[in-house]
């Protein structure tokens, strides 16, 4: 703590998240749950984490907030609460984004204190809450988020997972946050300590203010937030971690920028690269569209797929469910968004009329596989639903019953 008794300042984010998350066990101050290693840890001194987060009532920045972005962490959980009881938009982000970016809290009709309380709980946000998707047209007024070490400066380091720092790019690229969206952090007064500024990437996020027990720090940060995600320190394992980055990733190659991933080979990645260009430069009625012809958004199409192979010998197909198709989408559309998120199918049965199309895959792990690199991607506007199908056929069917697959 600066000025005061504290954890000694160590040398590595690892090193400085050991000495807090030690310290803070050694000394008392650790609340549930715990061990505090390997999380955004709570504490217990004065209130705590509840009496720290009262001080957001006092900013200004939170007075004239609509809506408010907290993490789902233990600490903040009175942060949430105050939140809620302001009748404030409570956005949380999802666990680990496994299933979106954000879960908007909606509390029942006429909620007590009692129940805003539960809301604000990890079990109300999953009773109490609806998804928010990268096309939910969000606009966050004010991000809180959780720390294991912050600076008077404002540079913060966080448990190491990284995930508040890419929910906070992934705000800047779906237009959610701007430079000036302040950023609160709320810790116990030995979590404020020097850090020097080498520890940080360009892809960490800093803080505005700093709440704790005793203080409101206003940190007049002046290094810059990240400015979107920055694609070349993600990896393949990340990618398949956040199906939400899939789609977010697809949407900015659409606009031409570079996405090249970290563990891309550089010649592949530049083939990549061009490919997407290319689409892009290509007039609206000649964007890869293969049969335009029978590929109107109103008309139903079936085409096997010339890069998949065919369908051989016995067994059975496993077919995949996309619904939600923006009505302005063509199949050519989603043809190449296939390809692009490595999920061909044997053949696209598309009735754009219905909103919907279904997809054929060899067998039923090439068709998980696919709702699973599927899962999260957003066409014209909206985000597709990608599940497989409530009825199966075998592979003597070649045609699909859409009946029979509503």
């Amino acid at each position: 703590m600066q000025g005061g008794a504290g954890p000694r300042v160590g040398t590595t984010k690892g090193g400085v998240r050991e000495l807090v998350w030690g310290y803070l066990e050694s000394s008392g101050l650790a609340e549930r749950p715990r061990p505090v290693h390997g999380r955004i840890p709570n504490f217990k001194v004065r209130g705590g984490a509840s009496h720290a987060a009262t001080r957001l009532l006092a900013l200004q920045e939170f007075k004239a907030a609509s809506t408010v972005k907290i993490n789902p962490d233990a600490p903040q959980k009175n942060a949430r609460f105050l939140t809620l009881e302001a009748r404030k938009t409570l956005l949380v982000p999802t666990p680990r984004l496994r299933s979106g970016l954000f879960n908007r809290i909606v509390p029942p009709s006429g909620a007590t204190k009692e129940i805003l309380r539960i809301c604000a709980t990890s079990q109300g946000i999953k009773e109490y809450s609806v998804p928010v998707g990268l096309d939910g047209k969000v606009r966050v007024d004010l991000v809180v988020v959780g720390s294991v070490a912050v600076s008077e400066k404002g540079w913060r380091i966080g448990k190491g997972e990284g995930y508040a720092d890419m929910e906070y790019a992934m705000m800047v690229s779906m237009g959610a946050v701007k430079e000036e969206t302040p950023v609160v952090t709320i810790v116990h007064d030995c979590q404020v300590l020097d850090i020097a500024e080498e520890l940080l990437d360009d892809h960490d996020l800093t803080v505005d203010y700093i709440l704790t027990p005793t203080r409101t720090i206003k940190t007049n940060c002046k290094r810059p937030k990240p400015q979107g995600i920055i694609w070349h320190k993600v990896s393949y394992e990340m990618l398949a971690k956040i199906p939400i980055l899939k789609s977010l990733r697809y949407k900015e190659k659409q606009t031409g920028k570079d996405v090249t991933l970290q563990d891309e080979h550089p010649d592949l990645a530049n083939a990549n690269k061009s490919a997407a260009l290319n689409a892009k430069a290509m007039p609206g009625n000649t964007r890869p569209q293969a049969a335009m012809g029978s590929a109107q958004t109103g008309q139903q199409y079936v085409e096997s797929d010339s890069l998949s192979p065919r369908l051989e010998g016995s067994g059975t197909i496993t077919t995949v469910y996309v619904g939600n198709i923006p009505p302005n989408v063509r199949v050519s559309e989603l043809k190449y968004a296939l390809r692009e998120f490595h999920a061909t199918p044997l053949k696209v049965n598309w009735q754009g009329a219905q909103h919907r199309a279904f997809l054929d895959y060899k067998d039923k792990t090439a068709a998980e596989s696919a709702v699973s690199s599927l899962k999260g991607l957003s066409l014209g506007g909206n985000t597709l639903r990608v599940e497989l199908a409530k009825n199966q056929r075998n592979k003597g069917q070649v045609e699909i019953n859409s009946q029979k697959l509503i």
